[in-house]
């Protein structure tokens, strides 16, 4: 069976303070999704599909393109304000509409059982293994969870999806701001790193269900069609079963600018270690 790997690169970054998924973190100018797609590929995965935006197409084609195309085939899909269904207009609107539109956006490159994951979150070789075996395996769609602990900046708070499960399907995915060492939460409680793996119908799904959340929107120009928040109202509305596998895998990335040194030196660390050679 083939799998499908869906980074979501269209994020503007605003905290991080630029366009970060193009950002190098990496001993030879890698970014971090080099080294997500090199693990994935390690893992399985057949077909990387990228969601980015028209400003950073010539950017993202130079700095990212050459060294992913190598690795994998490689498809483009591009998420816009005005991609959105007829009789929808919001022209002053300037934030991007969030991760499930950003699938809708994709929903004609993916055929086949895929999986989601940020650009800017580098989430480990373990990880891989985990979503590539489960997107073969598994009957449901699913997450794979971090523990709070492995998933904090030093830099400042952070937004993570609080995960509730019940033998080992997700009950509900809170997505919860302002996240720190001193957070009122157990340090192994599950959360969120956005690391979905996905049934290949699922985008149409998505595309069904957004015109109801525009008209429903109490803030015209902020709300945002977010993955966690459809799932988790798909599992309390429809009773979506959602599998829930964890990882002790350590994220890092680059939510604030301040964070780029520390990634830069767990880069340089793995790669001394001979862990991405070719790359």
């Amino acid at each position: 069976m083939k799998t499908t790997l869906v980074i979501l690169a269209a994020g503007m970054g605003s905290r991080y303070g630029g366009l970060k998924q193009i950002d190098p973190v990496g001993p030879n100018g890698e970014v971090i999704l080099n080294y997500s797609v090199y693990d994935a590929v390690k893992a399985g995965f057949d077909k990387a599909v990228f969601i980015i935006k028209k400003e950073i197409e010539k950017d993202f084609y130079e700095i990212v393109a050459p060294r992913v195309e190598k690795l994998i085939d490689v498809d483009y899909a591009f998420q816009e304000l005005d991609m959105l269904p007829a009789g929808f207009s919001f022209p002053e609107r300037t934030k991007p509409w969030g991760t499930a539109h950003a699938l809708i956006c994709a929903a004609d490159k993916i055929s086949t059982p895929f999986a989601v994951i940020n650009a800017d979150d580098y989430y480990g070789k373990q990880a891989y293994k985990i979503l590539h075996t489960n997107l073969l395996t598994c009957n449901n769609s699913f997450i794979v969870g971090y523990k709070l602990k492995n998933t904090l900046s030093e830099n400042g708070t952070v937004t993570r999806g609080i995960c509730a499960a019940e033998n080992g399907i997700l009950t509900k995915i809170n997505e919860t701001k302002g996240l720190d060492k001193n957070s009122p939460y157990s340090p192994d409680t599950l959360v969120s790193m956005n690391m979905w793996g996905l049934k290949a119908d699922f985008p149409r799904k998505l595309k069904e269900d957004f015109p109801a959340f525009l008209s429903n929107m109490k803030n015209n120009l902020t709300d945002e069609y977010l993955l966690p928040s459809v799932i988790d109202s798909y599992i309390q509305k429809e009773g979506m079963k959602v599998n829930v596998f964890d990882t002790d895998d350590k994220w890092f990335g680059v939510t604030y600018r301040e964070d780029k040194n520390a990634v830069s030196t767990e880069i340089k660390k793995l790669t001394d270690n001979g862990e991405y050679e070719g790359i």
